[in-house]
């Protein structure tokens, strides 16, 4: 059957389905769009970019005054569908957790932070994974980069959680030619080889690469998987570069034509590691395209959360970074890009609201053509409909995150507001409306406060400031019609307020504690033959 006829035969059972009530099974209609592949299924290759700021891609920089370049990017967003209203976690462990799982953060015991190279802790392992849907679903799976959810059992890692392959850190913030991640806590201070290679039966540090630039590493294994692939199985590719996590480091061919354009040199080395990322996914989709697998090949790309304005990152003109609930630190950057994408949404953006979540049921059901079943209750949406049709996403509300470990604001006197503790650090969207409570900001080591937005070093921009007591614990804005999160509504709704936080009552009475053990200094690599890895 043809991709054409395949779509009509769809409209045709969606028609009868709301007409008459009878089933439809038309999630993508994969099986007719290639069979040349095993029934049919298209590859996927899931890109997750870490650490990239909003105005920090071309596409968006290029209006907010970042000089910034990333021309082979643009170039794949601008032919696919530009997911302007994306949503994604403020620091990399919980937007890794909802991605693999489908999961809001609050229902795994993962709401708090990012994962500790010696924290005993790992994605719960009674929760089923994309990649084990995947492999379920007639799928091999390889995962190349920074994994991220736990590593001290080794039933945590990986290759134990549905992925056929892997290479990469399960750690972060490892140095990008040495593969050595330091670490210290107390009166303890470690140093590892934090690079892996694994399959299913074996686990090794893989010393081989030590000297070579990671994202060059991450790189040439995508093409060598993608190159050998023969079988008419189809591939699920999980690529979490590493980059453009610190440290800052990059080969000076990259940032040498940066240098007079930026004055601060530790935004010339960013602009240097984005430079490679663009370079290293227009070699991955050259590629495909040379091995013959692109026409039946859909391509995901992600960030994992806001950019650290610490660390020389910008998310101009939204305010807030990594770690923080405002728009900067959840509002990511994504697209979807496919020549199997219908023709007449290929180079449109998207409004439709969309979360990381939904892409554990849409890759499963509407593109590999898999079921949910076995899965825990979902708090993620199919939303290829939304992507491929422009009507409206399923989504309308969004929890980004309640956390009762971060530290709680100080508040004077009684909260006139008795349903939902707003000393907690949390943030909840429903519709236009978007609530934030608790503490959101904090200042970085060299005093800038990570609450308000500023401009990159290259630009002429004025940052916005906003005047707030330090006490404040409440704001609302309509993120519609005031995405930068300039003007709070709080005081002027005290309806809407009260019914948002009744709904993260809601949330908080069903919510899986958040599970943060004590730091164990059995990691230490020295007890392990000088590797990080499981201890336990």
């Amino acid at each position: 059957m043809s991709s054409l006829t395949a779509l009509v035969v769809c409209g045709l059972l969606y028609m009868l389905h709301w007409t008459y009530g009878s089933k439809s099974d038309c999630s993508f209609d994969a099986n007719h769009i290639n069979e040349n592949t095993q029934a049919g299924k298209p590859h996927v290759l899931f890109i997750l970019v870490d650490d990239l700021g909003y105005n920090d891609v071309g596409y968006n920089g290029q209006h907010h005054g970042s000089a910034m370049k990333t021309p082979s990017i643009d170039k794949l967003a601008a032919e696919g569908v530009i997911l302007s209203n994306y949503y994604v976690q403020a620091t990399c462990t919980p937007t890794r957790s909802q991605l693999l799982t489908g999961r809001y953060q609050i229902h795994t015991g993962m709401q708090h932070g990012s994962i500790h190279p010696c924290l005993p802790k790992c994605l719960p392992l009674d929760e089923v994974t994309l990649a084990e849907k995947m492999q379920e679903t007639g799928y091999s799976t390889h995962m190349i980069g920074k994994w991220h959810l736990g590593h001290h059992r080794k039933e945590c890692l990986p290759t134990k959680r549905g992925f056929d392959t892997y290479l990469g850190y399960y750690l972060g913030n490892e140095d990008y030619y040495t593969h050595y991640r330091n670490y210290a806590f107390g009166n303890y201070s470690f140093k590892g080889y934090a690079f892996h290679d694994d399959t299913s039966s074996s686990f090794r540090p893989a010393y081989e690469y030590t000297g070579q630039y990671a994202t060059f590493v991450f790189t040439q294994e995508v093409q060598k998987i993608v190159k050998n692939h023969k079988s008419s199985k189809p591939m699920f590719i999980y690529l979490p570069f590493h980059t453009v996590h610190d440290p800052l480091q990059v080969p000076k061919q990259y940032s040498e034509p940066f240098k007079k354009l930026i004055p601060d040199e530790d935004r010339v080395t960013l602009a240097g590691m984005i430079s490679c990322l663009d370079e290293a996914v227009q070699n991955i989709t050259t590629t495909l395209k040379e091995t013959g697998l692109y026409d039946n090949t859909i391509i995901i790309f992600s960030t994992d959360n806001g950019g650290p304005v610490t660390v020389a990152a910008n998310n101009w003109p939204l305010r807030g970074a990594k770690a923080t609930q405002w728009e900067g630190g959840v509002h990511g950057v994504g697209f979807i890009h496919s020549p199997l994408l219908p023709k007449e949404v290929q180079g449109t953006n998207s409004n439709a609201f969309i979360h990381v979540s939904d892409w554990f049921p849409t890759i499963v059901s509407s593109i590999a053509g898999g079921t949910l079943n076995g899965t825990k209750p979902l708090d993620g949406y199919d939303v290829w409909e939304a992507i491929t049709t422009g009507k409206p996403s399923k989504r309308n509300e969004l929890l980004h995150n309640i956390d009762p470990l971060y530290p709680h604001v100080p508040k004077n006197g009684s909260d006139q507001f008795s349903s939902f503790n707003t000393s907690l650090h949390a943030a909840l969207r429903i519709g236009d409306w978007k609530i934030l409570t608790g503490v959101q900001g904090f200042l970085d080591h060299k005093g800038r406060d990570t609450h308000n937005s500023y401009p990159p070093p290259e630009s002429n921009y004025t940052a916005f400031k906003a005047v707030e007591p330090e006490s404040k614990h409440i704001w609302l804005f309509n993120i519609t019609a005031d995405p930068n999160e300039w003007n709070d509504l709080a005081d002027d709704n005290p309806t809407v307020v009260e019914q948002m936080l009744h709904r993260l009552q809601e949330y908080y009475l069903n919510m899986t504690p958040p599970y943060w053990p004590n730091r164990d200094p059995n990691c230490d690599p020295a007890k392990h033959e000088g590797v990080w890895g499981p201890w336990e």
